[in-house]
């Protein structure tokens, strides 16, 4: 699957973990296990809370990136539960994908009435 292929696959698997867990009022680490049940179980490679070095001027740097999902090594999920959403989690999930050379992340935010609103796709050079 490409990215955008993964990224409709993923925007489906939020949409039923919020409607099934009753939408907006839980911890992030619970959307974020139910929305890798729902990917794992559409047959989809993951990796969960993935530790990446940083590395800085040739050193790596002792706190590492951790991001919350990697789809199929081509997509990471930045998984929200705030009632405030705040652009910064865009530009955050920008310099990710520029640190790892991917093409596209996607922050689900999980604290918004409807899902499908709290979705931010962030591209770079896809």
């Amino acid at each position: 699957m490409n990215e955008n292929e993964l990224s409709k696959l993923i925007v489906e698997c939020a949409i039923e973990v919020h409607r099934n867990l009753g939408g907006p009022g839980l911890l992030e680490s619970v959307y974020e296990e139910a929305l890798v049940w729902e990917i794992k179980h559409r047959n989809v490679f993951l990796e969960r809370q993935l530790t990446v070095p940083i590395i800085y001027k040739n050193t790596t740097l002792a706190s590492p990136l951790r991001l919350d999902i990697l789809v199929d090594k081509k997509v990471i999920i930045e998984v929200k539960s705030v009632t405030q959403y705040n652009p910064i989690f865009e530009a955050q999930i920008l310099t990710y994908l520029r640190m790892m050379d991917l093409k596209l992340g996607l922050v689900i935010n999980f604290g918004e009435h409807l899902v499908k609103d709290g979705i931010h796709r962030v591209v770079n050079g896809l």
